[in-house]
C-alpha cells in the first residue's frame, strides 16, 4: 500500500476594514516532490475571520485525493483554536447556536473530515516566508478591480446563516 504524501498548506486571510474588501492567500507544498502552488481570491465585502477560514476550506478543496496527510499553517487563532481545542465539534452538536460564519464552518467540517488534518499556529508578520507570501496574496486579492461577492455574508441580514 502506498504511503500518503504529506502536504503543507499555508493560509492567510485579510480584510481592509472589518467588514470591508477582503481576500485570502494560499501556498500549498507537496513535501515529497517539492511542488508548490499558490492561490488567492478577493471579495468586495467580508471579514477577516471569514477570509482566514475560507482560505483553509479552499485549500483543502484543492486536494485531489482523499485521506491526504495535511498540516495547515496559519496565523489565525480563530481557526486553529476552534479546531485544535475541538470547539467547532461542540458548536456543530449545538447546531452552531449563536455562532458566526455558520456557512463556512459547515463547509469546513465536510472537507476537513475527508483528510487527516493538523493545524499549527504561526505568528503573523514574523518573517515566516510562506505566511508573508500568503499575506501578500490575500492583500493583493482584496485590491483586484473585480471582486467576488461573499453572498452569505452580504445577505446575512436578509437570511439567517443557518
Amino acid at each position: 500500500m502506498a504511503e500518503n504524501k504529506e502536504i503543507h498548506i499555508f493560509t492567510d486571510g485579510s480584510s481592509r476594514g472589518n467588514p470591508g474588501p477582503g481576500g485570502y492567500g494560499i501556498v500549498m507544498e507537496d513535501k515529497s516532490s517539492g511542488y508548490v502552488k499558490e492561490y488567492s481570491e478577493g471579495f468586495r465585502k467580508t471579514t477577516n475571520n471569514r477570509m482566514e477560514l475560507l482560505a483553509v476550506i479552499e485549500a483543502l478543496k484543492k486536494l485531489k485525493k482523499e485521506n491526504a496527510l495535511v498540516i495547515v499553517f496559519t496565523d489565525s487563532k480563530y481557526v486553529v483554536d476552534s479546531v485544535e481545542k475541538k470547539w467547532v465539534f461542540t458548536w456543530e452538536k449545538n447546531n452552531f447556536k449563536k455562532k458566526k460564519n455558520i456557512d463556512l464552518w459547515r463547509d469546513f467540517l465536510i472537507i476537513f473530515r475527508k483528510h487527516a488534518v493538523r493545524f499549527k499556529w504561526i505568528k503573523g508578520h514574523n518573517n515566516h516566508s510562506q505566511n508573508e507570501r500568503c499575506d501578500h496574496l490575500a492583500f493583493q486579492a482584496s485590491k483586484k478591480e473585480t471582486l467576488l461577492v461573499d453572498k452569505a455574508y452580504e445577505n446575512q441580514d436578509k437570511v439567517k446563516l443557518s
